[in-house]
């Protein structure tokens, strides 16, 4: 195998690879990082007896995804108020044609999947991820883990219940949720209290991460009242050269606040029964480089 076809097989299957590490990490830095690594273990190894590039690839990336994972934990644990994931635009990974294959992957990548991926250990998560957002055999996953089909089954049934079990229930649609999205930046923009309250489910949480290096609250907010006069009091401070975008981030509308051009502040809602049951707020500036890039 030349170089070339070496590094035209690896640039195919990329978009899988830094899919997987994404999911598995919650960083586009980790990410690529372990991308990164799986390229150079690819390209010094003995390639002429791997039959299937792509698994070989996925086995190497999820391998070195898992110890990172094992080493972010620490340091999470240390972390400055609420852990978020990083903001991704939705094509982030692999290009799905198929309408219910990306609606799946989309899914998996949204911001209340990945918390809930985050109470999963390494093993359970890397399961979870190669299993359902990428729908690979059972075989082919023991293979990658160096676990029997049984075990990781067993991983794999652990897992989705502990999923489904926590992960909340909110609207998929995504035309429901840029209403709420846009509705909420004309109130708040507009200094509507009522109607801001309004657009708020009684029991609604905000959810900020800022790592402590942006203003934002460092705990979770509830309630309508609450979180309300906080947005109408955040909405009315607005800085100089200041502008709000709705883009697609994390399989679905997202407000991004840009003040003289760089990206400032993440806002996303989640909805149910047409209000906003839930919305996050991403501030750690290293948790917005990546949409600086893009």
């Amino acid at each position: 195998m030349t170089a070339d076809t070496a590094t035209d097989q690896f640039e195919e299957n990329r978009p899988v690879l830094t899919g997987v590490a994404y999911r598995m990490l919650g960083r586009v830095a980790d990410a690529e990082d372990v991308v990164q690594e799986a390229w150079l273990r690819w390209s010094s190894a003995e390639r002429e007896g791997v039959r299937e590039p792509r698994a070989f690839l996925v086995r190497i990336t999820t391998r070195l995804a898992i110890d990172r994972l094992r080493h972010l934990r620490s340091r999470r644990e240390s972390y400055v108020g609420p852990w978020l994931p990083e903001p991704v635009a939705t094509g982030f990974g692999p290009a799905v044609p198929d309408t219910a294959e990306q609606a799946v992957l989309a899914d998996s990548v949204s911001l209340a999947v990945l918390v809930v991926l985050e109470s999963l250990s390494p093993l359970e998560r890397a399961v979870f991820v190669l299993r359902e957002a990428f729908g690979f055999p059972y075989a082919e996953i023991a293979a990658t883990l160096e676990r029997s089909e049984a075990a990781v089954r067993q991983l794999a049934g652990r897992a989705k219940r502990h999923v489904e079990e926590r992960k909340p229930r909110y609207d998929v649609d995504p035309a429901v949720r840029r209403d709420l999205t846009e509705r909420f930046l004309a109130a708040a923009s507009g200094g509507d209290l009522e109607q801001l309250l309004a657009l708020l489910a009684p029991d609604v949480r905000l959810v900020s991460d800022s790592g402590g290096k942006s203003r934002a609250p460092r705990r979770i907010i509830e309630t309508a009242d609450k979180v309300g006069r906080f947005l109408f009091a955040v909405g009315r401070d607005g800085a100089p050269g200041m502008e709000a975008t709705i883009v697609e981030l994390n399989g679905g509308p997202a407000l991004v606040v840009t003040v003289d051009g760089k990206p400032d502040t993440v806002f996303q809602v989640e909805a149910r029964g047409g209000v906003i049951q839930c919305a996050y707020i991403i501030r750690n500036p290293d948790k917005l480089a990546g949409l600086r890039r893009g």
